[in-house]
């Protein structure tokens, strides 16, 4: 094999000239490639009859990476080209490697390149392909930035070429920009020789491929396996997008039947709106302060501990003078149904309390919502910077972290509700599931499940009872519904769990949570090794059954999918018989490998030991 490399341009400041001799051997040798290729280069073309008469190259030859063959045609200056651009165009054809050389302190060369012959080889390059390399050699005194103004430096600046200026015309070129402050060894061999190279492998791999194969020609006639194609893709399990959000905005502007806090003016007593001391205590640590504080009855008027710190959140609420003191909380945390009655003393708070309990009910976390709905309500950007200021109050634990991630990380959307979660704080209901006892909070799950809100909304029992007796499903299943249900998310442990909270979910006619099983089991199936589908004790053939049984469609398909796609596994086990005819119908449709594949590679197997036999009769 040989590579053809061509080189255009000087790495000496002024070049050749119009009208000067060629560069001779002498000179020659002082150049980029010739120190690259070293004493191993030949002055004279290989080839005599495939070489381009053009007296406008100089060629020369050398050997890499042993056995491989160099031809360099070298042209010193732009100018010589001019005389017959129909030969140079031939000598650029056949070029598997162009280098394009200037000198840094030539600034007058490098324009001429860059304004009229770049536009030249521009189109030329771009149709054949051929890897551009563009060489800067030597150094600059003063290297970009303004003038100095020093007449040396102000020349040395208005005469080399900016790095920005080669950069761009290798852009335009497409090519490999590369400087060389000198043609030192190690600069040429290291930095120059390594790209060099990269493009000769690359060549030499191009041209390996393309030529024909003798070795490959006498085995035209050999027997080949069959082409076995991949696996059809497993259908996407979709889940839906989370509507914690809008089912907490709901339970703010609709369950009013399970409110326990009222908000009231301190300037004319009048009712501002209610809300639920759950979500506050959950979200604010400041509400948790004020509703679950001192259980003194000489002061009902006032819960706050906060009362000795001058300006702190204390002076935006208070609880109403003179309430009912029956109202305080219990032993267990829980309120039995008792209102608490709260004076908002903050004019600011007072005026935007369904903004700022819209944004706590959302997730506490939608800052930016929040600043512009004050300014819309508003219309003073101090004031609403102050109420801002007075809001983040009321949800730090500390006033010096309110602004820092580790305080709004527990603030952010679902995450607002993981304190509630299995805890008796104000706890209204009490699920027994197998001799567990749940505490949950009625206005979360009437929000979070329609099932929930039409169970202790209506005229059923358990709108009545404080306890509720659950059957037919586990503990530990039940607890994991729950837990979706407060922070919108569920990560069950295994495939059956999984499936036991989907069907939690079908019962309760929670969706998303049962899409989100959906993809649990999925997820669990697929990392299984080959191996331990074939050994494993779960039956995938009674999963797609109860996945049918529960209108889990997604997980379904899927399932029939997986089936098909491991079809040599499933089809030695006895549950496999348990599909039905349609179901079985449309696995041997989708098996992989397929029918048409085994038949060709029997057939295959079958022609290799006839011809083994055949060979070792002749032997």
């Amino acid at each position: 094999m040989s590579i053809h490399i061509v080189a255009l341009g000087s790495e000496c400041p002024g070049g050749v000239g119009p009208g000067e001799e060629p560069m001779g051997q002498g000179q020659l040798q002082g150049g980029l490639l010739w120190s690259y290729l070293g004493h191993g280069a030949l002055v004279g073309p290989c080839d005599p009859e495939g070489s381009v008469n053009n007296p406008a190259f100089m060629e020369y030859t050398s050997r890499v990476f042993g056995d491989v063959t160099v031809v360099v045609r070298d042209c010193p200056s732009w100018d010589l080209l001019d005389s017959d651009w129909a030969s140079v165009r031939k000598v650029l054809e056949q070029a598997d490697i162009l280098v394009i050389k200037y000198a840094v302190t030539d600034k007058l060369a490098f324009q001429q390149v860059r304004n009229g012959y770049a536009p030249r080889l521009r189109p030329l390059l771009r149709h054949w392909g051929v890897p551009v390399i563009l060489v800067a050699v030597g150094a600059r005194l003063n290297d970009e930035g303004p003038p100095c103004t020093c007449p040396l430096c102000a020349s040395d600046w208005s005469s080399c070429v900016p790095h920005s200026e080669g950069l761009q015309l290798s852009r335009d070129l497409g090519a490999t920009y590369l400087e060389l402050p000198s043609l030192n060894h190690v600069f040429v061999s290291r930095y120059f020789g390594s790209v060099l190279e990269y493009f000769m492998i690359q060549c030499l791999k191009h041209k390996a491929k393309e030529r024909p194969d003798k070795r490959r020609g006498n085995k035209v006639n050999e027997l080949r396996p069959p082409h076995l194609e991949q696996p059809a893709r497993l259908p996407p399990i979709r889940v839906e997008e989370s509507s914690f959000s809008q089912d907490m905005q709901w339970l703010l502007e609709r369950g009013v039947q399970f409110a326990d806090v009222a908000f009231y003016s301190g300037d004319c007593g009048k009712e501002l709106g209610w809300a639920h001391a759950a979500v506050l205590c959950a979200v604010s640590p400041y509400f948790r302060q004020l509703l679950l504080g001192p259980k003194t009855r000489e002061r009902p008027q006032s819960r706050c501990v906060c009362r000795e710190r001058e300006g702190g959140p204390h002076s935006l609420l208070s609880t109403w003078d003179g309430s009912i003191i029956d109202d305080l909380p219990q032993s267990d945390g829980h309120v039995t149904g008792r209102l608490t009655r709260l004076v908002v003393k903050d004019p600011l708070l007072c005026m935007c309390l369904w903004e700022t309990l819209m944004f706590i009910y959302r997730g506490a976390w939608e800052w930016e919502h929040l600043q512009e709905a004050l300014e819309e309500k508003l219309k003073n950007s101090l004031a609403v910077a102050q109420l801002m200021e007075r809001i983040r109050s009321l949800l730090s634990r500390d006033r010096s972290s309110r602004d820092t991630p580790s305080a709004r990380a527990a603030q952010l959307g679902p995450q607002t509700l993981v304190n509630l979660f299995n805890s008796p704080l104000y706890s209204d209901v009490i699920f027994m599931v197998q001799g567990s006892v749940l505490p949950a909070h009625r206005a979360v799950l009437v929000a979070r499940c329609d099932v929930m809100a039409a169970m202790f909304s209506g005229k059923y029992a358990e709108a009545r009872s404080r306890v509720v007796p659950i059957h037919g499903v586990s503990s530990d299943t039940f607890l994991s519904f729950l837990e979706y249900l407060y922070t919108d998310s569920c990560c069950p442990a295994s495939v059956l769990q999984a499936m036991a909270v989907l069907v939690c979910a079908e019962m309760y006619q929670v969706k998303r949570l049962q899409h989100l099983c959906e993809v649990c089991v999925c997820a669990y199936l697929q990392s299984m090794p080959s191996r331990e589908l074939s050994s494993t004790g779960i039956s995938v053939v009674r999963l797609l059954r109860r996945a049918k049984c529960h209108n889990a469609e997604q997980l379904y398909i899927w399932l029939l999918h997986f089936i098909a796609n491991n079809y040599l596994i499933f089809s030695h086990k006895p549950d496999f018989l348990e599909l039905s005819e349609e179901e079985r119908e449309q696995v041997e449709r989708l098996r992989w490998p397929s029918r048409g594949y085994l038949q060709e590679l029997s057939e295959y197997q079958q022609r290799r030991r006839k011809l083994r036999k055949s060979r070792c009769l002749v032997m």
